[in-house]
C-alpha cells in the first residue's frame, strides 16, 4: 500500500513541477513579451536547476530520506503555490528587477523539484522494490503527470482559474502529498504532530491565497496600471485589463496599452478613413483584429458599406465589448450591428480557408512583440490577404511607431511590397502613444490622400491628412529586408527598437 502511495505521489509531484514551469513561462510572456524567448530560457533554467537538485539529493542521509521528501513537498507547495502571485505583485510594486526575481524563483523551485524523484526512488528502493519495477513505475507516472498538466493548463486551468489561482491549486496538491505521506508513514517518522501542524499551516496559507487570488491580482494591477480596474480576465491567448480614471477608459493587453478613450478617435480615424474615403464604391470590408469594435464603429458610419466581417482570435475580447454596457457604449454597439459578422478565429488560418472577397481590408493587430504575432506581419500572410482583396481595393495595416520603432515600421512596409502590393506609408500623432504609423497598400490601385471627407471627423481634415503622408527628417525611410516567416526578423527589430527607447 505504501509503495502505491509513493508511486501516486510521483504523478502528482510531476504535475505540479510542470505546472510551475508553465506558469512562470506564461507570466513572463504576459509581462515581458516574446513567448519563445521566455519559455525557452525558463525551461532551460528550470531543467538545469532540476539537475542541480538531483545532484544534491545524494547528500541526504538514508535515514532522513522520507522526512526530507515531506519537507521538500511543503517548501515546494509554499514557494511554487505563491510564485505566480509573488512575481506578479513584484512586477507591479517592487523596485527589484523582475527578471532577477523570476529566474531566482524558477531556479529555487526547479532545484527542489529535481530532488523529489530521486528521493522517492530511494524510499522505494529501501523497501526492496525490484529495480526494473522501480524505474518503470516512477518514470511512467512522472511522464503521465506531465502529460495531464500539459493538456489541462492551456485548455482549462489558465483560462478558467487564471495563473495565480492555478499556482495556489498546485501548491495545495504538493501539500496534500506531504500530508498523505505523513499519514502513510507515521510509524517511521519522528515528530509526526509537528509535521502535521506545519503542513496544516502551509495548507491554510495556500487556501487563503486561492480564495483571495482575484483580490491579489486586482491589487497588483492597481499598482501596475495606476487606475481603477473595471474589468480583467486571463484567456488562453492574453491578459485583458480595462481601467478607468474619471472619463478616461483604457484597454491593456498583456500590460501594453491598446487605447485610451481620450484620444482613440485619432488612431481609429487615421486607421479607417483615409482608405474608406477613397473607396466610395466599397460594399464589403474585412477587419482583422480590432476586437474592441472601435475600428468597426468607424467603418459602419459609411452608408455604402453593406457588410463587415471582423476576425479576432479572442472571444473574451469581442464578448466583453459586445455585452458589457460601459464597453459597448464606446464602440456604439458596433459588434451587435446587423451589418457586422464577428468571427473568433486565427486570422491566418481563417484567410487560408475562406473564399470571400473584400473591397477594403483593415489590419488592426497588436504590435509584433512575439513570434505568434509576427507571423501576422509576414510576407506569406500578406500574400494570402492580397488574394482576398479586390484588385483596386485597399489594405491598411497598423504598423507600430515610425519614430520609436523605425526599423520595425519600415520592415512592415518592405514586407507588404515583397508581397506584391503598392504601399503608401503614413503616420499620425496620438498623445497616448506618440507618433504612430500606418501603411496603405493595394494590389493595383493608385492612391492619392483625400482632400476632404464625406463624414464629420474630429481629427482629420485636408491639412492633417496631407501632413500624415509626409515624413520629416527625423523619421527617414529605412531600407529594410522583409519579414519572412522562417526568420521573423520583425520581432527582433521591434524588440531592439523599443529597447533603445526604454534605456
Amino acid at each position: 500500500m505504501t509503495k502505491r502511495i509513493l508511486i501516486l505521489s510521483v504523478f502528482v509531484v510531476a504535475s505540479c513541477g510542470l505546472a510551475y514551469e508553465l506558469i512562470a513561462g506564461a507570466l513572463a510572456s504576459y509581462l515581458l513579451g516574446d513567448s519563445i524567448l521566455q519559455f525557452s530560457t525558463i525551461i532551460g533554467c528550470y531543467l538545469f536547476a532540476m539537475g542541480v537538485g538531483a545532484h544534491f539529493s545524494k547528500f541526504v542521509k538514508e535515514e532522513q530520506v522520507l522526512a526530507r521528501f515531506i519537507d521538500i513537498e511543503l517548501v515546494i507547495g509554499l514557494l511554487g503555490g505563491c510564485s505566480a502571485a509573488f512575481l506578479f505583485l513584484s512586477y507591479a510594486w517592487m523596485a527589484v528587477p523582475f527578471r532577477t526575481l523570476l529566474y531566482v524563483s524558477v531556479f529555487l523551485i526547479g532545484m527542489l523539484v529535481g530532488m523529489e524523484i530521486p528521493l522517492v526512488m530511494r524510499v522505494l528502493n529501501a523497501r526492496q522494490t525490484a529495480f526494473n519495477d522501480l524505474v518503470s513505475g516512477v518514470l511512467t507516472f512522472d511522464y503521465l503527470g506531465a502529460l495531464a498538466v500539459s493538456v489541462l493548463f492551456p485548455l482549462v486551468l489558465a483560462p478558467q482559474l487564471g495563473l495565480t489561482r492555478t499556482g495556489f491549486l498546485f501548491g495545495l496538491a504538493n501539500v496534500a502529498v506531504a500530508i498523505w505521506t505523513i499519514h502513510a508513514f507515521r510509524r517511521e517518522l519522528q515528530n509526526v504532530t509537528g509535521r502535521i501542524l506545519r503542513a496544516a499551516l502551509v495548507f491554510l496559507l495556500l487556501c487563503f491565497g486561492f480564495a483571495y487570488s482575484d483580490r491579489l491580482v486586482q491589487w497588483g494591477e492597481r499598482g501596475l496600471f495606476g487606475d481603477e480596474v473595471i474589468y480583467s480576465t486571463s484567456t488562453p491567448y492574453q491578459r485583458l485589463v480595462i481601467t478607468r480614471w474619471k472619463d478616461d477608459t483604457r484597454l491593456y493587453i498583456n500590460g501594453n496599452l491598446q487605447f485610451s478613450t481620450r484620444d482613440e478617435y485619432r488612431y481609429h480615424e487615421a486607421l479607417v478613413h483615409p482608405a474608406l474615403e477613397k473607396t466610395p464604391w466599397a460594399k464589403r470590408v474585412l477587419i482583422l483584429g480590432g476586437g474592441d469594435g472601435l475600428a468597426l464603429r468607424e467603418v459602419l458610419r459609411y452608408p455604402n458599406i453593406e457588410h463587415v466581417t471582423l476576425v479576432d482570435l479572442d472571444p473574451a475580447m469581442t464578448n466583453a465589448f459586445r455585452q458589457r454596457p460601459e464597453l459597448a457604449k464606446l464602440n456604439q454597439g458596433s459588434l451587435s450591428n446587423p451589418k457586422a459578422r464577428v468571427i473568433n478565429a486565427d486570422a491566418a488560418i481563417w484567410l487560408q480557408e475562406t473564399q470571400e472577397m473584400f473591397d477594403v481590408a483593415i489590419v488592426d493587430f497588436p504590435d509584433p512583440s512575439s513570434y505568434a504575432l509576427g507571423k501576422l506581419y509576414s510576407e506569406p500572410f500578406y500574400q494570402t490577404l492580397r488574394r482576398h482583396v479586390a484588385a483596386h481595393g485597399l489594405i491598411v495595416v497598423q504598423s507600430t511607431s515610425p519614430f520609436f520603432a523605425p526599423h520595425a515600421y519600415w520592415t512592415i512596409e518592405a514586407t507588404l511590397r515583397e508581397a506584391g502590393l503598392k504601399t503608401w506609408p503614413y503616420h499620425a500623432y496620438v498623445p497616448s502613444f506618440g507618433e504612430w504609423g500606418f501603411i496603405l497598400a493595394s494590389p493595383q490601385s493608385n492612391y492619392q490622400p483625400p482632400k476632404s471627407y464625406r463624414l464629420p471627423l474630429r481629427y482629420l481634415n485636408e491639412s492633417t491628412t496631407r501632413a500624415m503622408f509626409e515624413f520629416p527628417p527625423d523619421m527617414p525611410h529605412l531600407q529594410m529586408p522583409p519579414n519572412r516567416l522562417n526568420t521573423q526578423s520583425l520581432v527582433r527589430e521591434f524588440e531592439q527598437d523599443w529597447r533603445q527607447v526604454l534605456r
